[in-house]
């Protein structure tokens, strides 16, 4: 399990709708991580998948940790896997691959 910075956006991330399966179709779900890339970002409700990057939290002020996604798409290249061609291995689906990779100090070990 991931640890955020403060309980409300642990409370804010872990919010489950009955009527929403998808966070971005829910009007309630206002914050979002892809712990593929440890960003987190404040969710554009226009009917897509987008949202607004955010460094530092909207409740406690904290900074929050420098995205990965230059590490995602490196480490997936050294291993020969173009995300755009080939199917993505199970680690990189979510924060698993942080926990090979090099001097990481952010995910769970």
């Amino acid at each position: 399990m991931i640890e955020h910075c403060c309980a409300e956006m642990t409370r804010q991330l872990e919010l489950r709708c009955p009527a929403h399966t998808d966070a971005f179709a829910c009007p309630d779900a206002v914050v979002g991580f892809d712990a593929r890339f440890q960003e987190y970002g404040l969710i554009v409700h226009d009917g897509g998948m987008s949202s607004v990057g955010i460094v530092f939290c909207p409740w406690c002020g904290t900074r929050l940790p420098e995205s990965r996604r230059d590490g995602w798409f490196d480490a997936l290249e050294a291993r020969g896997v173009d995300p755009w061609e080939d199917e993505i291995p199970a680690e990189f689906q979510d924060g698993g691959w942080l926990r090979h990779e090099p001097g990481d100090t952010v995910g769970p070990r």
